[in-house]
């Protein structure tokens, strides 16, 4: 009986080493909702498996232990600066293997300021016109599973004018209407990338101009990309929990 606690114990020890780890940082402009997105991830991500720790300080990246052994990175920062030590502590973890994946202005509005942050990311949003409006997420890719059986959906959200990086392997687009009332009509037919993954040296970075705030992820198709996101970026096995009809 002693034995079997003793094998029962070590098992179970092993059991939550094998927990992916997931550091979740937010902060940034409010009006992003970085903390009740951080909830809602960080409820999901236990679900799923993951040991999680969420901060709502950038200094998180200056802890090298903890950096080393993550799976995944969530970072929910629009704006704000972040500091030379605090980028290359990220930039090293992700270029070393660790994933990043993350959201609308959390991730590509974030320390404007900071090229090399871009370069990493993929992308920067540059202008959302006409604010909060309806707009069309269309040519999901059939053949990628962060996308599979997900097909045309609609937003009532902010829709992201970006600079892009070519070298992104784009998912899914919104094509802008160009309405005079949006103050840009010279855009209209314009092909913006919506969803995207790269390489950043041995990590994987995923990306979804979806998500101004946290109940834009009630839409099932705009939860399902980010999960599935976050499990491609943390190099687990991407499980569909929901499909487009």
């Amino acid at each position: 009986m002693a034995l079997r606690k003793i094998l029962k114990k070590t098992a179970a020890k092993k059991t939550a080493a094998k927990k992916p780890r997931a550091l979740v940082v937010y902060g940034g402009w409010d009006g992003h909702e970085p903390e009740p997105c951080a909830k809602r991830f960080e409820a999901w991500l236990k679900e799923r498996g993951f040991d999680v720790n969420v901060q709502p300080t950038l200094d998180a990246y200056l802890d090298p232990k903890m950096m080393k052994d993550l799976a995944l990175i969530i970072p929910l920062w629009t704006m704000g600066t972040i500091t030379g030590d605090q980028r290359k502590a990220l930039d090293e973890a992700v270029k070393s293997g660790v994933g990043l994946a993350g959201w609308h202005g959390g991730m590509c509005d974030a320390f404007r300021q900071d090229t090399e942050y871009q370069f990493m990311t993929g992308g920067q949003w540059v202008a959302h016109p006409g604010g909060v409006i309806d707009y069309t997420v269309v040519d999901l890719d059939p053949s990628d599973a962060t996308t599979k059986g997900l097909k045309t959906f609609k937003m009532k959200s902010e829709q992201y004018y970006m600079h892009t990086d070519p070298g992104n392997n784009v998912l899914a687009w919104t094509v802008f209407e160009g309405k005079k009332k949006h103050g840009a009509p010279w855009i209209k037919g314009t092909k913006m990338p919506v969803v995207w993954k790269r390489m950043w040296g041995k990590g994987r970075v995923f990306y979804t101009s979806l998500g101004h705030v946290n109940k834009d992820f009630d839409v099932p198709e705009a939860f399902e990309i980010m999960k599935r996101g976050i499990q491609w970026a943390a190099r687990l096995t991407i499980k569909p929990e929901f499909n487009s009809k």
